[in-house]
C-alpha cells in the first residue's frame, strides 16, 4: 500500500501540517490518480468456471489496491468478457478497439495473466521511467537458446537476438504503439492462418521485420513466487505454478486412451511402459493391430500417414460407451506423449466435470476470420466425459479418416458453443524447445516428441513423481539437465 500521511515530529493532529505538505500530499495523490487512470488492466482470462473466478479475484485485487491508494477504480478488462469473437485471446485482433475506446484518454494497455499478482504502485512508478507519448512495448523477455519448430525456425542464424514477453510477468504497450497497431491492421489485415505461440507472435508483429519497436526488457516485471525474497523489487510476481483445488482426483477418475499404431509397438509403447504407465490405474492402447503382449486393441481404423481424426473418435465412443459412467476424465495422448499423470490429477482437482471441459495447450485456426480454438494434440487432450457426450450427441464428425483429429474436436465444440481450456502446463514439444526462463515458472504435466531426445530421461528429469517439487505448498528448485 502507497502510504499517505505525512509524519511531523510534535504534530498530532493532520489538520495542524503545514499548508505547503498537505498542497504536496494532494498533487501526489491526484498524481497518483492521473496515472491510475491512465492504464487499462487487460486479464487474459477464460470462460471456463475455475479460471474466469480466479480472473475476477484478480480483478477485485487490482481494484482494492487501487481504493486503498485513495482514488477512482482504473479500467479492468477480462478477455473472455471483451468480445464473443473467439478470437480475442489473440489479443491483436482488440486493437481496434482499443485505439477507439482508450487511445485518447490512458497512456498504458497492461496485460497479465490470471495468476500475475501486481504491486498497482510498483507498477505505476515502473511505467513512469518510459516517456508514454513514445511507442513501448515493455515486458520481461524471453528468447530462444536454438531454432525451434514452435517458431518456425525464426532466426536461425541466433535466435537469441529476438525477445519475446513473458506474459505470466506481465506485459505493456503504450498507448502511441496500440494505435499504430491498430492503423496497420485497418490497412493491412491480420493473416487467417495458425496461432501457436502467441507471445512470439505478438512480438514477431510488433517488430514488423525491424521496422517497428523490439521488447523493452523490464526487471520488475518478475515470476518469481510472491513470497520469494525477490518480490520486494518487482512490480508483479508469479502465484501459481500448479494449480491443486484440494485433494488431487482419484486415479480411478481419470481413463488414457493412448494412440499407436504397429510400427512403433517396438520402440515407443516401451517408453510409456518404463515412465509413465505406472502412474495410470486405467489405461488402454488403441492400434491398428492387437497386440497381446502390449496389449493394444485394434478398433477397426486402418493407421494413416496424416490425421487420425477416425480413430480419435472411435476411442471417444468407446469411452462413452464401454468404461464405466462414474469414470469423469478421459485423457488422449500419442504415444511419444511424455506425461505426469500424478500432476494432472492435482490439475484436474480445479475442474467441474459436469461442465463440458476440453482441455490441453491451445491452438488457434483462422482466428482473424472467424476460425476456431483447439487443444493440440501431442500434449495430450483432456475430456471431461460430459464434453464427449456433447460432443457425440452432435452430429460433428471427421469430414474425413485421416483429418487432423485436434483441429477437427476444436472445430466440433466451437460449433457446439464449448470453448477450448487453455494450460500452458501442455507442451507440444520437447523442453530444449522452450526457454528455461518460461518453463522455470512452471510445474510441467507433459511434453511430447521423442527425436534428438532421450524420453526416459526427459521423464525423470522433468515429470517423474520423485522430481515433485511441493514442499509445503511452495515450489522448491530441483536439478534439471539441459535437456
Amino acid at each position: 500500500a502507497f502510504a499517505v500521511s505525512v509524519v511531523s515530529e510534535g504534530v498530532e493532529d493532520e489538520t495542524e501540517l503545514p499548508v505547503l505538505q498537505k498542497s504536496e500530499k494532494s498533487k501526489t495523490i491526484s498524481k497518483i490518480g492521473r496515472e491510475l487512470k491512465g492504464i487499462v488492466f487487460v486479464i487474459q482470462s477464460q470462460s471456463n468456471s475455475f479460471h474466469s473466478k480466479r480472473a475476477e479475484d484478480l480483478k477485485r485485487e487490482i481494484l482494492k489496491q487501487a481504493v486503498d491508494l485513495g482514488k477512482e477504480s482504473p479500467t479492468v478488462l477480462l478477455i473472455h468478457q471483451i468480445d464473443k469473437h473467439e478470437g480475442a485471446w489473440t489479443i491483436l485482433p482488440l486493437m481496434t478497439d482499443f485505439s477507439v475506446t482508450y487511445g485518447r484518454n490512458t497512456s498504458w494497455i497492461f496485460f497479465c495473466e490470471e495468476d500475475t499478482r501486481i504491486q498497482v504502485i510498483k507498477l505505476l512508478e515502473t511505467l513512469r521511467r518510459f516517456d508514454k507519448s513514445k511507442e513501448w512495448f515493455l515486458g520481461k523477455a524471453l528468447y530462444d537458446e536454438e531454432s525451434t519448430i514452435i517458431h518456425h525456425y525464426a532466426f536461425a542464424e541466433n535466435p537469441t537476438v529476438f525477445k519475446f514477453p513473458d506474459f505470466a510477468a506481465g506485459w505493456a504497450l503504450s498507448i502511441p504503439l496500440v494505435n499504430k497497431l491498430a492503423k496497420k491492421l485497418k490497412s493491412e489485415p491480420l493473416k487467417s492462418d495458425f496461432t501457436i505461440d502467441l507471445k512470439h507472435e505478438i512480438a514477431l508483429y510488433i517488430w514488423q521485420k525491424g521496422e517497428g519497436p523490439h521488447l523493452t526488457p523490464v526487471p520488475e516485471f518478475c515470476t518469481d513466487d510472491v513470497n520469494s525474497y525477490k518480490a520486494d523489487d518487482c512490480a508483479t510476481t508469479f502465484s501459481n505454478f500448479l494449480p491443486l483445488c484440494g485433494e488431487p482426483v482419484n486415479k480411478e477418475d481419470v481413463f488414457v486412451a493412448v494412440k499407436t499404431c504397429r510400427k512403433f509397438h517396438g520402440d515407443r509403447i516401451p517408453v510409456v511402459k518404463q515412465t509413465w504407465e505406472r502412474e495410470a490405474a486405467l489405461i488402454e492402447y488403441y492400434s491398428d493391430y492387437a497386440d497381446i503382449s502390449i496389449p493394444t486393441i485394434d478398433l477397426g481404423i486402418p493407421n494413416t500417414d496424416r490425421g487420425h481424426c477416425g480413430k480419435t473418435f472411435a476411442i471417444l465412443e468407446r469411452f462413452l460407451n464401454h468404461t464405466s459412467p462414474r469414470t469423469p476424465w478421459l485423457v488422449v495422448v500419442d504415444d511419444d506423449t511424455l506425461i505426469s499423470i500424478f500432476r494432472l490429477r492435482k490439475l484436474l482437482s480445479c475442474y467441474d466435470p459436469k461442465e463440458p471441459v476440453f482441455l490441453g495447450e491451445r491452438y488457434g485456426y483462422g482466428l482473424a476470420t472467424g476460425g476456431y480454438s483447439y487443444i493440440t494434440g501431442g500434449g495430450g487432450m483432456v475430456f471431461s466425459r460430459t464434453a464427449v457426450q456433447k460432443l457425440l450427441g452432435s452430429k460433428c464428425r471427421c469430414y474425413s479418416m485421416d483429418a487432423p483429429d485436434d483441429m477437427v474436436l476444436g472445430m466440433c465444440f466451437s460449433g457446439l458453443g464449448i470453448p477450448v481450456t487453455h494450460s500452458p502446463l501442455f507442451h507440444q514439444a520437447r523442453p530444449m524447445d522452450y526457454p528455461k526462463d518460461y518453463l522455470s515458472h512452471q510445474i510441467p504435466v507433459s511434453f511430447h516428441k521423442h527425436w534428438n531426445i532421450d524420453p526416459v530421461k526427459v521423464y525423470f528429469t522433468w515429470l517423474a513423481p520423485n522430481t515433485e517439487e511441493s514442499h509445503n505448498g511452495k515450489k522448491v528448485g530441483y536439478n534439471r539437465e539441459d535437456l
